[in-house]
């Protein structure tokens, strides 16, 4: 790759030859520095725009733009700071969050934004008829759980409440450390519910008021325009409490499943920050244009579910043995390259006050012992099993040295088979996969985030798995305050899973994308949240 700075002035001296008339257009991005206008690309397709339907890490590139949440973060310490709520108490027992809403915060149609609206919001979410996969996250309310599992009918008994237009307070069962953490995300970010009333039934999904023409949102940012498979844009809005610091004019959101692409669309000018990087070109960045190259930590992990309601997988051995084979050091070292590393377990390393469990990472005189109590010795009699994963270049690469390695070392026939986003996540929710390559972020700080996926009820689990020791487990450390007890608790529950094997984790990810330098106070946190507010661009 030739340096930028070298063609440029090639470019420069010949049009200095010829004379004044020669001049070069000017690009996307240079445009978008002087007009701010921010050009950021999310990976796939939007599934959707509802925040409590969507589980998607490019779907909440938009939302968090979109939608404001109570509380947002300081970008350097991720420490809580105030957004909707311009501050909030907390009981001493840690159990009650009274939250002061803004009195100057509307919705994009002018509606003022009040505590009833989060009210409303959230028994949205938890109302059974919506199925929201991610329902479970709310199960820390009180009488949550029992709502959204149609044990009562009356919401009376969950613990929210808004004694007046600007004063939320919620009760949880338990001290929760992470709570303020998790408002960040997508789910928890208030609704406008009367909106989506307007257009259709406000408690099921597929009710089109996320289009352009009928959305209405709290964020810095507003939707203009939704164009599938091209891009959406994102204007400043007008109504929005604190606009007047809000530094860029507005955002346009580019999906695609192709890292290829949208690297040449970087290097065209089109582009200022990747949604990710082609494996081929992360060493010529890191020699070339080390400035423009970011690899950052990243709180994910990649792994295997495993569809346990179809043989063979029905069977924890095969399942066990398929784990036991895969050599996750070399995706890392060989494949990826990227500085992920291996994943001999689901919880990342980086997890504050939790170790991680010792597991084998990989044993294949275990993982052949195992398939021949199963009934496969040396694969003989096992049908072939299919890998679905979404069109990525870099999930394809991942899943074919797998399969190569199931192959060579176990005896097996594997097939793979790639879909659109939006498809694989439909496959997955009903479960029509054998086996699917997966990812996690998590959502906040703590362990749970990674573990409460499989409780016997979570609505992400997705594996048809699942254990009543694994879920007393998870309960027994939900309500227990002493740190090191919890922690012991929760890697029990790791190691009861994963030896289960109901998923295959295989390596904790990283963040490798590309990152103009005009782009400033750009600062994804591990969970790979952006506060739209702070970022800006400098020509």
């Amino acid at each position: 790759m030739r340096p930028l700075s070298t063609f440029c002035l090639l470019a420069s001296v010949f049009c200095f030859l010829l004379g004044a008339g020669c001049s070069r257009r000017e690009s996307m991005v240079e445009r978008g520095d002087r007009e701010g206008v921010f050009h950021l690309s999310i990976g796939s397709e939007p599934t959707d725009l509802d925040p409590q339907v969507v589980t998607g890490i490019g779907e909440a590139k938009v939302l968090h733009a979109l939608f404001e949440p109570l509380v947002s973060f300081d970008p350097v310490t991720l420490k809580p700071v105030p957004a909707l709520a311009e501050r909030w108490d907390v009981s001493p027992d840690r159990r009650v969050y009274t939250f002061h809403l803004r009195a100057n915060a509307v919705w994009t149609n002018g509606e003022p934004l009040t505590a009833q609206d989060c009210v409303d919001s959230w028994r949205r979410m938890l109302t059974p008829t919506l199925a929201a996969d991610y329902a479970y996250l709310f199960y820390i309310i009180q009488g949550a759980e029992d709502f959204n599992k149609s044990r009562t009918t009356d919401f009376s008994t969950v613990g929210l409440a808004a004694p007046d237009a600007h004063t939320l307070v919620v009760t949880l069962n338990q001290s929760a450390p992470y709570f303020l953490q998790i408002l960040l995300n997508s789910p928890w970010r208030p609704l406008n519910v009367r909106s989506i009333a307007a257009v259709g039934d406000a408690y099921r999904r597929g009710t089109p008021w996320t289009r352009v023409e009928k959305i209405v949102t709290s964020g810095p940012f507003m939707l203009k325009e939704w164009s599938p498979h091209q891009r959406l844009v994102a204007v400043k809005s007008p109504t929005y409490w604190d606009r007047g610091n809000v530094k860029l004019n507005s955002i346009v959101f580019y999906p695609t499943d192709s890292v290829d692409a949208e690297e040449r669309a970087f290097r065209a000018g089109q582009l200022h920050v990747t949604y990710s990087l082609p494996l081929s070109k992360i060493a010529s960045y890191r020699r070339d244009n080390p400035a423009l190259l970011r690899i950052d930590p990243y709180l994910s992990t990649y792994f295997f579910r495993f569809n346990t309601h179809r043989a063979p997988l029905d069977n924890p051995l095969v399942r066990r043995a398929l784990s036991l084979a895969i050599d996750r050091q070399v995706i890392g070292d060989k494949i990826l390259r990227g500085g992920q590393r291996p994943a001999p377990s689901l919880v990342p390393p980086e997890m504050p006050d939790y170790s991680l469990p010792a597991l084998p990472a990989r044993d294949l005189d275990t993982a052949r012992r195992l398939l021949a109590e199963a009934g496969f010795p040396g694969g003989q009699g096992l049908p072939p099993i299919e890998i679905l994963y979404n069109n990525s270049e870099i999930l394809r690469l991942v899943t074919e040295a797998i399969q190569e390695m199931w192959r060579r070392d176990l005896g097996l026939d594997v097939r793979l088979a790639n879909q659109e986003y939006k498809v694989v996540f439909a496959n997955r929710r009903a479960g029509n996969y054998q086996i699917l390559l997966s990812d996690w972020v998590g959502d906040y700080l703590d362990a749970t985030t990674f573990l409460d996926l499989w409780r016997s009820d979570a609505g992400n689990n997705h594996t048809g798995w699942g254990s009543a020791d694994y879920d007393a487990l998870m309960n027994r450390a939900a309500v227990t305050a002493d740190p090191a007890a919890r922690a012991a608790l929760l890697q029990q529950a790791e190691v009861l899973m994963v030896n289960a094997a109901p998923i295959a984790p295989i390596y904790f990810n990283t963040h490798v994308y590309l990152q103009r330098p005009s782009v400033k106070h750009w600062n994804p946190n591990p969970m790979d949240h952006v506060d739209y507010r702070h970022v800006s661009l400098e020509p």
